[in-house]
């Protein structure tokens, strides 16, 4: 499957153009591959909620930092991980681990694992004085722990650039 009708940045192609289509249609391509027996190992699909990503992302600049869950596929995408380097990686078995040091993406199957390094870089950011901005998605489990609490928290009163 390809999509068609990119948007580029920095020699890497944007996913904030991506349609909802586009989207239902890459993790179509990603079921026929599964159902096949191609993929080794878990996928975690994201389908419902296009459009209110679609809307996020256009908040998040291409040169932000973005720490997703094992759910992340769509978020890849919209931030700018190339379509085909993400498929090989789900093909691989990579699907709940996508890591994209281009496109300053992170994501983790471990629940609460991206929220002590989001927090790290946004401290990071902000002792540099950049302003590049990070972007953690969690999913309900995670907002329900300690851990959460005590990263908002620790972002809230220094101020930092973390947006959940």
């Amino acid at each position: 499957m390809e999509i068609k009708n990119l948007e580029y940045h920095k020699d890497r192609w944007l996913g904030g153009s991506l349609s909802a289509e586009q989207l239902i249609a890459f993790e179509d391509n990603i079921i026929e591959h599964w159902e096949e027996g191609e993929i080794t190992g878990p996928i975690h699909l994201s389908n419902g909620n296009e459009n209110e990503l679609i809307e996020i992302f256009k908040k998040i600049g291409a040169n932000d930092w973005v720490f997703s869950t094992w759910r992340s596929h769509y978020h890849a995408l919209l931030h700018g991980v190339d379509p085909k380097s993400l498929k090989q990686k789900i093909l691989d078995g990579k699907s709940i681990t996508i890591i994209d040091k281009e496109s300053n993406f992170y994501s983790s199957a471990i629940v609460t694992g991206t929220l002590p390094i989001a927090l790290g870089v946004a401290k990071a950011l902000k002792l540099k004085g950049s302003d590049e901005k990070v972007w953690c998605f969690l999913g309900d489990m995670a907002f329900e722990t300690g851990l959460f609490y005590e990263v908002h928290k620790y972002a809230r009163n220094y101020d930092l650039p973390l947006y959940f």
